[in-house]
């Protein structure tokens, strides 16, 4: 199995050694060559969203993976992955991907002071430690979204058929079961 994963910025490194970990081969996209039809998978790390926004539209890679995730190609957006595949912003006027029926507050915890740890009942695998820095959260889900985790009353995971997201940072702690469900969605279990 073999996973793409966003390597511009955020902790890129620390998914790639959770998907390791436990079985996955990975390589690093930082330009269009790299992402191949060869994927059975993608991770879009946390990160700044404008940033890899543009870098998706500079390096020709935002059809390409738009069309990758519509065909069914499992993805897992962590943080501002979840950002990128939004339908909607309700604080920004660029819509990225735009692949899930989601729509999503940018950094609505507040500044880098405002992150914080908790532990939140992730369906797929019960309580989980999470790791929250400048995230943002789901308003709005859609009727074919499912809702995988809350955090205080707020949507912070979801899945909607091949796109699992998470507004925390999973990759920055030692549990690796949020990796393991993306692997078991890849798959196709």
């Amino acid at each position: 199995m073999k996973i793409g994963i966003f390597a511009l910025q955020g902790a890129f490194l620390e998914h790639r050694q959770s998907l390791e970990k436990l079985g996955a081969e990975t390589i690093e996209i930082r330009r269009r060559a790299h992402f191949s039809d060869g994927l059975d998978g993608i991770v879009l790390p946390g990160g700044e969203s404008t940033v890899q926004g543009k870098f998706l539209r500079e390096e020709g890679l935002l059809n390409p993976v738009k069309q990758a995730v519509e065909g069914g190609l499992p993805v897992f957006g962590t943080c501002a992955g979840l950002i990128l595949l939004a339908k909607e912003l309700t604080n920004d006027r660029n819509v990225y991907l735009g692949t899930m029926d989601v729509t999503v507050k940018r950094n609505a915890y507040g500044r880098q002071l405002g992150s914080f740890r908790a532990d939140v009942e992730l369906k797929p695998v019960g309580l989980f430690p999470a790791v929250f820095i400048r995230a943002p959260y789901i308003e709005k889900a859609g009727t074919n979204v499912d809702v995988l985790a809350e955090q205080d009353g707020k949507i912070v995971a979801a899945r909607q058929d091949n796109m699992f997201v998470t507004a925390f940072h999973p990759e920055l702690t030692e549990d690796l079961r949020a990796h393991a469900y993306f692997l078991d969605m890849v798959r196709g279990k």
